[in-house]
């Protein structure tokens, strides 16, 4: 309600007597604001805490999967000639690799003939198929017909019907001095995967009109041949050969990939990819830290800014912070490494933890002992692999009725009863800044008939005294 008098008819500074009296009424307020700051920032704080035990809980599920420790590479002594790929889990091998032959698509190309000659209308056949032999072998994919109609008939009209035509082959124009000339390429690699293009022209004569472009045995058009050929190489001095440069099928887990003929036995090796353990390793241990480094800023008080975390003294917190660290130093009983400090995951001072590097490095020498050590399968909970430990640890604080959630929920409904409280206070302020201002009001009325009535007899006696005088 707005202060309409200020105290004219008594003097009286009403506005400031009821704005002070309505600021002791609003005394309440400050408290609570600086308690509703609080519980926000504990919620603030414990929804990062929730985030990040995920974060570590979705690590152990990963530390458990039966391939985290299976993690393997390849190397090749000449990547450049002979590359490798491998899959998870491919034991570790060694050979030596020659390649004699590249595997490479066949290629046509016709005679040159003048730019924009017209070769005439007609068809054209394509079929996919096999020269291995020396004559053509037609493949079991049915042959595409391609039309070639007037006005349609120039190379690079025909070079962009075949192309949309999908016939598993390629075409293109190559001009130069003498002309130009159609040039065809197979799709795909290797001796069985060649083609056929038959065609029919409307003079009916051969090598004239569209005749000039025929790519089959018997027909003397003057189309340049080059037929496809499969990869040859020998893996341990035993020959091999693949319709193309990528050799996976005889090798369960491994994928060679050919470049380049070989001098030499090129020397491939699969072994474990200790680096990519120790990185799966390694972010399990930086969630830890990032973990522990929050709750102990958050529980802790700083001497030097002399400045108490916004967690201190929190049970939830503190209780999370103790069982934490004491799940970091729990057993797996009944493998080749019990605990984190056996594969070099150790704990320092300050709940920190830390890698030694060369530890790690000898316990990965024995990986089916690390992956045990994180995902034994055992009916006793304590048992269980570490990895599947972290994750029911991890669900135990941030899951849905985890401790962290629902010291959240109690935040939120302490957060809802000072809002209410916090309305009190601005209601009751308000009534009784109304009531004050009517209390006020009415006495500064009443002083100003006073005034008036004072006034007025005033005046009354000024004048019988000058009447009698």
């Amino acid at each position: 309600m707005p202060i309409t008098s200020t105290g004219l008819a008594s003097g009286v500074d009403i506005q400031s007597i009821v704005s002070q009296l309505v600021a002791l009424e609003r005394a309440p307020l400050a408290p609570l604001q600086t308690q509703a700051n609080k519980f926000q920032s504990k919620i603030s704080v414990f929804g990062t805490l929730s985030s990040m035990m995920n974060s570590l809980g979705e690590l152990g599920t990963k530390l458990a999967d039966p391939n985290a420790f299976k993690a393997v590479k390849g190397s090749s002594s000449a990547s450049d000639a002979v590359g490798i790929t491998v899959a998870t889990g491919t034991a570790p091998t060694a050979m030596a690799v020659e390649v004699q032959q590249l595997a490479k698509a066949q290629s046509t190309a016709t005679l040159a003939v003048p730019k924009d000659t017209a070769m005439g209308e007609g068809s054209l056949k394509i079929t996919l198929g096999d020269w291995s032999t020396g004559t053509f072998a037609a493949g079991s994919a049915p042959a595409v017909d391609i039309g070639i109609g007037p006005g349609e008939d120039t190379l690079t009209q025909i070079a962009a019907k075949i192309n949309a035509a999908d016939a598993g082959v390629t075409a293109t124009v190559l001009r130069d001095a003498s002309g130009e000339r159609l040039l065809m390429r197979s799709k795909d690699t290797g001796e069985a995967l060649g083609f056929e293009m038959q065609a029919t022209d409307s003079d009916g004569v051969d090598n004239t009109g569209l005749s000039r472009l025929a790519v089959q045995g018997g027909v003397a058009s003057g189309v340049q041949i080059t037929h496809g050929a499969n990869a040859m190489a020998t893996i341990n001095g035993i020959d091999i050969e693949s319709a193309s440069n990528t050799y996976k099928d005889g090798l369960p887990g491994i994928t060679l990939q050919f470049s380049k003929v070989t001098t030499g036995p090129v020397e491939i090796a699969v072994s474990n990819d200790k680096d990519a353990m120790t990185k799966t390793i390694q972010s399990f241990v930086d969630s830890y830290n990032a973990i522990n480094d929050m709750l102990t800023s958050t529980t802790g008080y700083n001497p030097d800014t002399k400045v108490a975390g916004s967690l201190q003294g929190d049970s939830s917190a503190v209780g999370l912070q103790n069982a934490l660290r004491g799940m970091m130093r729990s057993a797996t009983p009944g493998g080749a490494f019990t605990t984190l400090a056996d594969i070099g995951i150790e704990i320092k001072s300050g709940g920190k933890m830390s890698i030694n590097s060369a530890k790690l490095s000898t316990a990965l020498d024995n990986p089916v002992g690390v992956q045990n050590l994180f995902n034994a399968d055992h009916t006793d909970p304590t048992a269980q692999g570490f990895g599947e430990k972290l994750k029911t640890f991890a669900d135990g604080f941030s899951g849905a009725s985890g401790t962290l959630t629902t010291r959240t929920e109690s935040m939120r409904a302490a957060i809802t009863r000072n809002t209410r409280e916090q309305d009190n206070v601005i209601a009751r302020a308000a009534r009784a800044e109304a009531r004050y201002l009517r209390q006020y009001n009415a006495m500064d009325a009443m002083v100003g008939q006073f005034n008036s009535l004072n006034s007025f007899v005033t005046q009354q006696i000024a004048q019988w005294n000058k009447a009698s005088s």
